[in-house]
C-alpha cells in the first residue's frame, strides 16, 4: 500500500515564489538523485503489459487516504490550497481516480460546478458510488487529450496520473489548454521510481504504532492489491513505459508548457513532485 522512493531523504521543504501550505514530510533535492539512469522527458508507451490494471488497484485504493500519512498530507495541503483562491466556477479533476480530490472540490465549493475525469472504468465507478450525494459533480470517462473544453476552467486538478499518461509533455499543454488565463493548476506527481519494500517497511511502523501489530497485519492484507499494482507501476517506470523526472525537469517542463510556477516542494517522502501554477495568458 504506498508509493515510490529509493534513499533515505532528509526531510525539508522546498518553495518558490509565493507562499501555500506546506508539508511536514517533504524532502531535498537529493531524492531526486533516485533516478539513477537518464530518462526521457516523453515516453510512447508501447508495452502496454508493464502497466498496473487500474480496476483492480480501484477496489483498495481509499486504503491510502485512510491509513498513508503521506496521501493524508497531501490531500491537507490541497484543501489548505483552495482556502486561498477565489472561488472557481468550473474546475477538472484529470485522472479523478475514486475522486478523493473531487470530494475536497466540491465540498470546499458546493456552487462549483466539478469534472471528474477519469478513463477506467473500475476507478470511476468507485468515485461514483462514493460520491453519489454530490449534486455539483459530473463524470466523464476520458482521457485527458479527449476533454474538449478548452480555455474554461478555473482550476484544474492533476495528482499522480500524469506519470502514466502518454506523451507527458503534450499532455501538460493539455493542462494549460483546459485553464482560462489566470487559472490555477494544483499538480503532484510521481517522478522517483517506485520502492514497494521501502513503502511497505514505512507504512507497517506506521500503522503498528496506531492500530497495533494484529491491526497493521490486518489492513496490510486488505491493502495486499495495493502493493501488487505498485509493483506493476515499477516495473513501467524502469521499461522506461512510465515518466520518471526529477524536480528540475518537472518544473521545466511545466514552464515549457505555459505554466507559472507559483509553489514548488517535493513531498510523499521524496517520491513525487507538487507544482502550484497560473496559466500564463
Amino acid at each position: 500500500m504506498s508509493l515510490p522512493k529509493v534513499d533515505k531523504p532528509t526531510p525539508t521543504m522546498k518553495l518558490q515564489q509565493g507562499g501555500g501550505a506546506g508539508f511536514t514530510n517533504s524532502s531535498s533535492s537529493q531524492a531526486n538523485a533516485r533516478v539513477s539512469k537518464p530518462v526521457p522527458m516523453s515516453v510512447e508507451v508501447s508495452d502496454r503489459s508493464a502497466r498496473p490494471d487500474w480496476s483492480a488497484y480501484a477496489r483498495a485504493y481509499d486504503l491510502l487516504s485512510e491509513h498513508n500519512p503521506e496521501y493524508q498530507a497531501i490531500l491537507r495541503d490541497f484543501e489548505a490550497f483552495l482556502a486561498t483562491i477565489e472561488t472557481p466556477k468550473l474546475i477538472y479533476d484529470i485522472g479523478g481516480g475514486t475522486g478523493n480530490y473531487t470530494q475536497i472540490a466540491a465540498s470546499a465549493f458546493p456552487e462549483s460546478e466539478v469534472h471528474l475525469i477519469e478513463p477506467d472504468a473500475g476507478m470511476i465507478a468507485s468515485a461514483k458510488s462514493k460520491l453519489r450525494d454530490r449534486g455539483n459533480i459530473k463524470y466523464q470517462s476520458l482521457a485527458l487529450e479527449d476533454v474538449n473544453a478548452a480555455g474554461t476552467a478555473d482550476l484544474v486538478v492533476c495528482v499522480h496520473a500524469l506519470y502514466a499518461m502518454p506523451a507527458q509533455e503534450q499532455r501538460l499543454a493539455d493542462l494549460r489548454r483546459l485553464l482560462r488565463p489566470g487559472g490555477w493548476l494544483y499538480l503532484v506527481d510521481l517522478g522517483r521510481y517506485m520502492d514497494v519494500a521501502d513503502w511497505r517497511s514505512y507504512l507497517f511502523s506506521s500503522l503498528r504504532k496506531e492500530h497495533g501489530l494484529l491491526g497493521a497485519f490486518r489492513i496490510f492484507w486488505r491493502g495486499r492489491e495495493i502493493a501488487k499494482q505498485n509493483q506493476f507501476i515499477r516495473k513501467a517506470q524502469m521499461n522506461g513505459v512510465y515518466w520518471t523526472h526529477t524536480e528540475v525537469e518537472f518544473a521545466s517542463a511545466a514552464t515549457k508548457a505555459g505554466l507559472e510556477i507559483h509553489r514548488q516542494q517535493t513531498v510523499y517522502r521524496g517520491y513525487s513532485d507538487l507544482l502550484v501554477c497560473q496559466a500564463k495568458p
